[in-house]
C-alpha cells in the first residue's frame, strides 16, 4: 500500500501529505485518495492528449494551472465513463467523486492555488440506501457455537473474537489493532482506534469479558514477534486483517450462512442491530459506540425488525374486529 507520489502532479502529493500528516487520515484511506485521483486525472488528460485508455499519460509533470484548468464538463465525462465503461455502481462513483471535491477545496480553500473550485457543484450520483445484511440473534448464537465446534486449537482465540464483533460493532482494522495494553486490567473497558486514528472507549459487557478472559489465559504462552499484539497468528505475527476474513467467512460457512453475502463487516451491522432492536439503545449511543462522526451515518443500523413491524401494525387502533 505504498503510495508513488513521484507518479503524481505536486499539488496531489501536497494534498494527501495534507489528508495524512495534518488532518490524521488512516494509510489506507490516503492511498485510496491517490488512487481515485490518478484514475480520473489519467482519465482527463488521456483525452486532452489524444491517448487511448490503455495508454499511460505522464501526471508527474502537471502543474497547479493544469489541475485547475479541467472544465466541470470533464468531471461529468468521467463519471459518465466509470458508469458506462467500467460499470461502476452509483456507490462506488459517489466516493470517486467525493475524493475529486475534497482534493478541489483543497487547492481553492486552503492553499488558494487555484482561483476556482471547479468541483464544487457537481452533483453526486444518488445512492440508495439498502437494508444493511445481518444475523438475527438465534443465527448469532448459532456462529457461537459453530466457533466452539469447529475451532480446533485456535479455538478460544476465535470465540473471542466473534463475541467482540458481535457484542462491541468494532471494525475489523479496530480489531487487529488491539494490544494487552488497551484492555483495563479488570476487563470492564477496551480502547479501540478508529478511522482517522481517532480513539474511544468501548465498555465490555459480561460475554466480552468472560470470552476474554478464557482466551487470555493462553494468550501469555503465545510466542508473537509483536509481544503487545492481542490476537496472534500461528506464524506467531500479530493477527492480520485478511486473515479475520478468511476466518469469519470459514465460521460462516460451517453455521450454513454462506451465499448470503455476509461478512466481517455485517457483524459490525449485527452488533448495531441487536442493540438497536433491544429497543434500550438511543440512536445517538449508538452513534458513539460504533464511532461514527456523523449521526446519518448510523441512520441506516436503525431499521426495524420484522416483528417491531407486525407489533406496530398490530396495534393500530383500527385494528379491531368488527
Amino acid at each position: 500500500m505504498k503510495i508513488r507520489l513521484e507518479t503524481l502532479p505536486a499539488c496531489v502529493a501536497r494534498f494527501l501529505s495534507y489528508k495524512l500528516s495534518i488532518q490524521g487520515g488512516s494509510e489506507k484511506t490516503v492511498y485510496e485518495y491517490s488512487l481515485d485521483l490518478k484514475g480520473f486525472l489519467q482519465f482527463v488528460f488521456r483525452r486532452r492528449l489524444g491517448l487511448k485508455d490503455d495508454e499511460t499519460a505522464d501526471l508527474s509533470s502537471l502543474t497547479d494551472a493544469d489541475i485547475a484548468s479541467v472544465k466541470p464538463q470533464e468531471i461529468y465525462e468521467y463519471l459518465l465513463y466509470l458508469a458506462q465503461e467500467r460499470g461502476n455502481k452509483p456507490a462506488a462513483r459517489a466516493r470517486k467523486l467525493s475524493a475529486i471535491k475534497r482534493f478541489y477545496a483543497f487547492l481553492y480553500e486552503k492553499e488558494h492555488s487555484i482561483p476556482e473550485d471547479v468541483a464544487s457543484h457537481i452533483d453526486a450520483p444518488k445512492v440508495s440506501q439498502a437494508l444493511p445484511k445481518f444475523l438475527t440473534l438465534e443465527e448469532s448464537r448459532e456462529l457461537l457455537s459453530q466457533v466452539k465446534k469447529n475451532g480446533g486449537k485456535n479455538t478460544k482465540r476465535d470465540y473471542c473474537i466473534i463475541v467482540l464483533f458481535l457484542n462491541c460493532g468494532m471494525r475489523v482494522s479496530e480489531l487487529c489493532g488491539i494490544s494487552l495494553g488497551d484492555i483495563s486490567t479488570d476487563l470492564t473497558q477496551l480502547t479501540v482506534t478508529g478511522k482517522g486514528n481517532k480513539q474511544r472507549m468501548i465498555y465490555l459487557n459480561e460475554a466480552c469479558q468472560r470470552a476474554l478472559r478464557d482466551y487470555l489465559t493462553e494468550r501469555g504462552s503465545l510466542p508473537c514477534k509483536d509481544p503487545t499484539a492481542l490476537f496472534v497468528s500461528r506464524d506467531s505475527r500479530r493477527l492480520n486483517v485478511k486473515t479475520v476474513q478468511w476466518l469469519v467467512y470459514k465460521y460462516l460457512k460451517y453455521a450454513g450462512f454462506d451465499g448470503r453475502g455476509l461478512s466481517v463487516h455485517k457483524l459490525r451491522h449485527t452488533a448495531a442491530t441487536l442493540m438497536y432492536a433491544s429497543g434500550k439503545v438511543d440512536v445517538r449511543v449508538l452513534k458513539d459506540i460504533l464511532g461514527h462522526e456523523q449521526l446519518n451515518t448510523t441512520q441506516i443500523y436503525t431499521h426495524v425488525s420484522d416483528r417491531q413491524m407486525r407489533e406496530a401494525m398490530s396495534n393500530n387502533p383500527l385494528n379491531e374486529k368488527e
